[in-house]
Protein backbone atom coordinates (compact mmCIF):
# COMPACT_ATOMS: atom_id res chain seq x y z
CA UNK A 1 0.00 0.00 0.00
CA UNK A 2 1.74 3.66 -0.94
CA UNK A 3 2.16 5.84 1.90
CA UNK A 4 -0.49 8.41 1.01
CA UNK A 5 -3.33 5.81 0.72
CA UNK A 6 -1.73 4.43 4.04
CA UNK A 7 -2.46 7.92 5.60
CA UNK A 8 -5.87 8.07 4.29
CA UNK A 9 -7.22 4.81 5.38
CA UNK A 10 -5.99 6.00 8.83
CA UNK A 11 -7.90 9.47 8.52
CA UNK A 12 -10.94 8.21 7.49
CA UNK A 13 -11.16 5.56 10.91
CA UNK A 14 -10.31 8.89 13.03
CA UNK A 15 -12.89 10.53 11.48
CA UNK A 16 -15.63 7.64 12.21
CA UNK A 17 -14.15 7.30 15.70
CA UNK A 18 -14.98 11.23 15.92
CA UNK A 19 -18.31 11.29 14.84
CA UNK A 20 -18.81 8.23 17.47
CA UNK A 21 -17.62 10.76 20.18
CA UNK A 22 -19.85 12.89 18.65
CA UNK A 23 -22.70 11.34 18.39
CA UNK A 24 -23.15 10.02 22.25
CA UNK A 25 -24.33 11.16 25.36
CA UNK A 26 -22.88 9.42 27.55
CA UNK A 27 -19.50 10.41 29.37
CA UNK A 28 -18.54 6.77 29.45
CA UNK A 29 -18.42 5.84 26.27
CA UNK A 30 -17.03 9.52 24.99
CA UNK A 31 -14.09 8.47 27.43
CA UNK A 32 -13.53 5.00 26.02
CA UNK A 33 -13.67 6.14 22.18
CA UNK A 34 -11.37 8.90 23.28
CA UNK A 35 -8.83 6.02 24.45
CA UNK A 36 -9.22 4.90 20.89
CA UNK A 37 -8.82 7.66 18.71
CA UNK A 38 -6.01 8.84 20.77
CA UNK A 39 -4.00 5.40 20.13
CA UNK A 40 -4.89 5.42 16.28
CA UNK A 41 -3.13 9.73 16.20
CA UNK A 42 -0.39 8.31 18.57
CA UNK A 43 0.46 5.41 15.81
CA UNK A 44 -0.62 7.61 12.95
CA UNK A 45 1.41 10.63 14.22
CA UNK A 46 4.55 8.24 15.13
CA UNK A 47 4.90 6.58 11.57
CA UNK A 48 4.46 10.39 10.12
CA UNK A 49 7.52 11.41 11.75
CA UNK A 50 9.70 8.56 11.69
CA UNK A 51 9.63 7.79 8.10
CA UNK A 52 6.96 10.08 5.95
CA UNK A 53 7.99 13.71 7.25
CA UNK A 54 11.95 13.05 7.22
CA UNK A 55 11.38 12.04 3.92
CA UNK A 56 9.46 15.24 3.02
CA UNK A 57 11.96 17.35 4.89
CA UNK A 58 14.19 16.36 1.96
CA UNK A 59 12.52 17.77 -0.92
CA UNK A 60 12.83 21.77 -0.66
CA UNK A 61 9.23 22.38 -1.93
CA UNK A 62 8.10 20.15 1.04
CA UNK A 63 9.31 21.53 4.24
CA UNK A 64 7.58 24.60 5.13
CA UNK A 65 4.51 22.36 4.82
CA UNK A 66 6.11 19.64 6.59
CA UNK A 67 7.23 21.60 9.28
CA UNK A 68 3.51 22.75 10.04
CA UNK A 69 2.53 19.21 10.07
CA UNK A 70 5.28 18.65 12.83
CA UNK A 71 3.79 21.65 15.22
CA UNK A 72 -0.02 20.68 14.37
CA UNK A 73 1.40 16.88 15.80
CA UNK A 74 2.72 18.67 18.74
CA UNK A 75 -0.44 20.81 19.41
CA UNK A 76 -2.40 17.57 19.36
CA UNK A 77 0.31 15.89 21.91
CA UNK A 78 -0.04 18.82 24.28
CA UNK A 79 -4.10 18.71 24.22
CA UNK A 80 -3.42 14.98 24.87
CA UNK A 81 -1.35 15.57 27.95
CA UNK A 82 -3.80 18.12 29.15
CA UNK A 83 -6.67 15.94 28.72
CA UNK A 84 -5.03 12.76 30.65
CA UNK A 85 -4.23 14.87 33.15
CA UNK A 86 -8.22 15.91 33.94
CA UNK A 87 -9.16 14.31 37.34
CA UNK A 88 -12.33 12.64 37.49
CA UNK A 89 -15.27 13.72 35.39
CA UNK A 90 -14.18 17.06 34.87
CA UNK A 91 -16.32 19.49 33.13
CA UNK A 92 -13.07 20.10 30.66
CA UNK A 93 -12.98 16.90 29.21
CA UNK A 94 -15.34 17.26 26.31
CA UNK A 95 -14.44 20.49 25.42
CA UNK A 96 -10.89 19.38 25.28
CA UNK A 97 -11.31 16.70 23.11
CA UNK A 98 -13.63 18.92 20.78
CA UNK A 99 -10.84 20.70 20.76
CA UNK A 100 -8.28 18.06 19.88
CA UNK A 101 -10.98 16.79 17.57
CA UNK A 102 -10.99 20.36 15.41
CA UNK A 103 -6.90 20.57 15.26
CA UNK A 104 -6.69 17.01 13.95
CA UNK A 105 -10.12 17.50 11.18
CA UNK A 106 -8.11 20.88 10.75
CA UNK A 107 -4.35 18.58 10.04
CA UNK A 108 -6.23 15.89 7.91
CA UNK A 109 -7.52 18.74 6.07
CA UNK A 110 -4.06 20.15 5.13
CA UNK A 111 -2.46 16.66 4.46
CA UNK A 112 -5.26 15.80 2.04
CA UNK A 113 -6.19 18.43 0.05
CA UNK A 114 -1.91 20.57 0.09
CA UNK A 115 0.66 18.20 1.27
CA UNK A 116 -0.80 14.58 -0.59
CA UNK A 117 -1.05 16.58 -4.01
CA UNK A 118 2.64 18.03 -3.77
CA UNK A 119 3.67 14.50 -2.64
CA UNK A 120 2.56 12.81 -5.46
CA UNK A 121 4.01 15.80 -7.59
CA UNK A 122 7.79 14.57 -5.87
CA UNK A 123 7.93 10.99 -5.35
CA UNK A 124 7.08 8.57 -8.00
CA UNK A 125 4.37 5.79 -7.14
CA UNK A 126 7.48 3.09 -6.60
CA UNK A 127 8.90 5.72 -3.84
CA UNK A 128 5.59 5.67 -2.50
CA UNK A 129 4.87 1.69 -2.24
CA UNK A 130 8.49 1.75 -0.70
CA UNK A 131 7.64 4.34 1.96
CA UNK A 132 3.98 2.31 2.80
CA UNK A 133 5.67 -0.66 3.22
CA UNK A 134 8.22 1.05 5.41
CA UNK A 135 5.68 2.63 7.26
CA UNK A 136 3.06 -0.55 7.59
CA UNK A 137 6.05 -2.40 9.44
CA UNK A 138 6.62 0.15 12.18
CA UNK A 139 3.06 0.97 12.62
CA UNK A 140 2.88 -3.25 13.26
CA UNK A 141 5.89 -2.66 15.66
CA UNK A 142 4.45 0.52 17.20
CA UNK A 143 1.14 -0.82 18.07
CA UNK A 144 2.76 -4.53 19.73
CA UNK A 145 5.38 -1.90 22.11
CA UNK A 146 2.01 0.05 23.01
CA UNK A 147 0.39 -3.05 23.46
CA UNK A 148 3.19 -5.01 25.58
CA UNK A 149 3.70 -1.04 27.21
CA UNK A 150 0.23 -1.28 28.44
CA UNK A 151 0.46 -4.73 30.36
CA UNK A 152 -2.00 -6.33 27.47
Amino acid sequence: MNAIQLLKEDHTKVKTLFNQFEATDSDSEKEKIYEKFKKEIEVHTHIEETIFYPALKEKKELEDITLEGIEEHHVVDVLFREIDNLVGDSEKFEPKAKVLIENVEHHIQEEEGEMFPKVKENFSDQELEEMGSKMEAEKKSFQKSQSAGAGK
